[in-house]
């Protein structure tokens, strides 16, 4: 791995120097919240520059009094150069990936779906099993969660579930979900004893804050319908929810809150998103083939894991990364191992592509 020259480090270094003056010098608040911001994520980046130019610095002075005429203070500086020359390639390759081009998205909230493929009332009862997978898994991250739709199994779970998930850095860690789910497992109905394979699928959709969509009226038809998600006796019994379909794009969203005129705003907030989906989905294809076997690549037609519940495996296919401790992830209490994995192998092919081209 080829060192980062001074020059670049020290251009995030005066950078975050100049944000940090700036927010000091000005009084408008929507500057100071967009400085604020670019502040907080330059400056763990400036700290590991920091970190690498001084363990470089201590190499050259080591090197040099290595070379003095006092033997004892030379053997010492032998020992610390020992020290520096292990610590300093980890430092220049955590360097590399701070500095790895971010997808844009990263920091933006998400809407999650999870719908039930193929397999009946078992991958309906799946759908629910990854549902409360990501509940638990955001509530260990602090994210907040919002149900927007959802229309349970008939033997329990959900056929379809979408929610809002809001945090820091969501998109950058649940994009890895999207696809298609497999599980294997013996299911409550079977009599025989025999393993079924059902599948359910996941859908990560990032969602920008201001999300600029220009939306037409002659574009999209508005309906009113009676709510008929989950809830028994609090199902709403007024025609309060809202389906909105947009008719250039085929694209149909629905909202089932109490509030007709609440579900007419997360509505259309829905159809932005998907909106920005699709459009994220056209600029990212004419980059397709360069990115096809990298990690990442949100394709929800491809299978992604399998979940083999009596040996207590997940296998995530991507990266053949193969745990025994299903339990524990679809728990969502190492959930995070997986996530972990995806990230370090997108951010290797990164580092690989990135010395390829230099």
């Amino acid at each position: 791995m080829s060192s980062l020259s001074l020059t670049r480090l020290q251009q995030v270094i005066d950078r975050f120097e100049e944000v940090e003056a700036r927010m000091g010098a000005t009084s408008d608040s929507k500057e100071i919240i967009t400085l604020s911001k670019e502040h907080s994520e330059l400056r763990p980046v400036v700290e590991k520059a920091r970190e690498l130019l001084a363990a470089r610095r201590g190499l050259a002075d080591a090197e040099a009094l290595a070379g003095s005429g006092d033997p004892e203070m030379a053997d010492l500086a032998r020992m610390e150069i020992g020290d520096l020359k292990d610590q300093l390639p980890a430092l220049e390759q955590a360097m590399q990936i701070l500095l790895l081009p971010k997808d844009v998205d990263d920091k933006a909230n998400v809407v999650l779906e999870v719908r039930a493929g193929t397999g009946g009332d078992e991958a309906a009862l799946f759908a629910g099993d990854l549902w409360r997978m990501y509940m638990r898994y955001a509530q260990l991250q602090g994210w907040k969660v919002e149900i927007v739709d959802a229309s349970e199994g008939e033997a329990g779970g959900y056929k379809e579930i979408i929610a809002n998930v809001s945090g820091d850095g969501v998109f950058g860690r649940m994009k890895w979900e999207s696809g298609v789910h497999r599980v294997q497992r013996v299911p409550a109905t079977e009599t025989q004893g025999r393993i079924h394979t059902s599948a359910a699928t996941v859908a990560i959709l990032p969602a920008p804050e201001n999300i600029e969509i220009d939306i037409r009226v002659e574009d999209i038809r508005i309906d009113t319908m009676r709510a008929s998600g989950a809830g028994g006796q609090h199902v709403n019994k007024t025609d309060s929810a809202v389906r909105i379909t947009h008719f250039p794009s085929g694209i149909v969203v629905t909202s089932s809150e109490k509030s007709q005129h609440v579900n007419r705003e997360k509505a259309m907030d829905q159809l932005k998103i998907r909106l920005y989906e699709k459009l994220r989905h056209e600029r990212d294809s004419a980059r397709a083939e360069a990115r096809a076997n990298m990690v990442g690549s949100g394709d929800r037609s491809a299978k992604v894991r399998t979940y083999n519940y009596p040996e207590n495996r997940v296998t995530d296919h991507r990266i053949g990364l193969t745990l025994y401790a299903l339990d524990r992830i679809v728990a969502g209490d190492k959930l995070n191992d997986v996530v972990e994995a995806l990230i370090t192998e997108d951010q290797a092919r990164k580092l690989a592509a990135m010395e390829a081209g230099s």
